[in-house]
């Protein structure tokens, strides 16, 4: 039995522990970007999805995408510069995030103008994504924009589009973040929009049915405007919400369509931009 030496340690193959440390920290900068996108993104990002689900999803998209990316190295991490870098792949995940929001926010927003104005604002419950009270409406709206966004495969689309930006901006370069404030604007514009658009035909109706209620009453004046007014606008209401199914769900799908295309557009832009 030949004897275990010194030098036949050292000899053995493998990493060395300077290499095992640079690859540990250029995996966590890779990370960065796409763990700040599942945690501000509108469906993995929700209160409901456990943590450990979310840094688990990170870690596996990171070891995919970690293998592709341009290492940085070890002497950019000790200097100043990865400061930067952290805070940029920070940047560009949570903006990323925080604008697809913006755009699923317009459903929620059109929600609630419809329940106050029927008067199913009284009928709430505690939003698990905001923590807050929300409508029911509001979240019949975001649960069907959800099932509607993942049968179509937009989450998919989502985050092909983060990988696709550690092709178009790789790890180390410092984007033009003028881009972000521009789309995060332009998507809180198109969000009222948007949730004007949606609301439409729910105020068209109501409107119409508080005029007949108001002639209903100025010729008979002994009815009780709001024992009948209250009962004919949730009846109105829920005929609209029922015969509105398809129009309702072209329009979550352009709108969901919208979205991705401005985030395509915004992880093309960072270096033009």
């Amino acid at each position: 039995m030949l004897p275990i030496t010194a030098q036949t340690i050292t000899s053995f193959p493998g990493l060395e522990l300077q290499g095992l440390i640079t690859m540990a920290l250029q995996f966590f900068v890779a990370m960065l970007r796409i763990g700040a996108f599942l945690i501000s993104s509108p469906l993995i990002g929700a209160r409901w999805v456990p943590l450990q689900v979310r840094l688990t999803m990170g870690v596996m998209l990171t070891m995919v995408i970690w293998q592709y990316t341009t290492p940085v190295s070890i002497e950019v991490f000790t200097s100043y510069k990865a400061i930067i870098i952290i805070f940029s792949e920070i940047a560009i995940g949570l903006s990323a995030g925080l604008i697809l929001t913006i755009w699923f926010a317009a459903i929620l927003l059109a929600g609630e103008k419809v329940a106050a104005s029927s008067g199913l604002s009284f009928a709430a419950q505690i939003d698990p994504a905001t923590g807050g009270q929300t409508p029911v409406v509001s979240q019949i709206f975001y649960l069907f924009l959800l099932v509607l966004f993942t049968s179509t495969d937009g989450h998919l689309v989502a985050i092909s589009t983060l990988l696709e930006s550690y092709r178009i901006l790789p790890i180390g370069i410092i984007p033009s973040f003028k881009i972000f404030i521009s789309s995060g604007i332009q998507a809180a514009g198109t969000m009222f929009y948007a949730a004007s658009i949606i609301m439409l035909p729910f105020s068209v109706v109501l409107l119409l049915t508080n005029v007949s209620i108001g002639i209903i009453t100025r010729s008979a004046p002994s009815l009780n405007l709001f024992s009948i007014g209250f009962s004919i606008t949730l009846i109105g209401v829920f005929f609209v919400l029922y015969f509105s199914t398809t129009s309702l769900a072209n329009s979550i799908s352009d709108l969901t369509n919208a979205s991705l295309l401005n985030l395509r557009e915004i992880i093309g832009g960072l270096v033009n931009g």
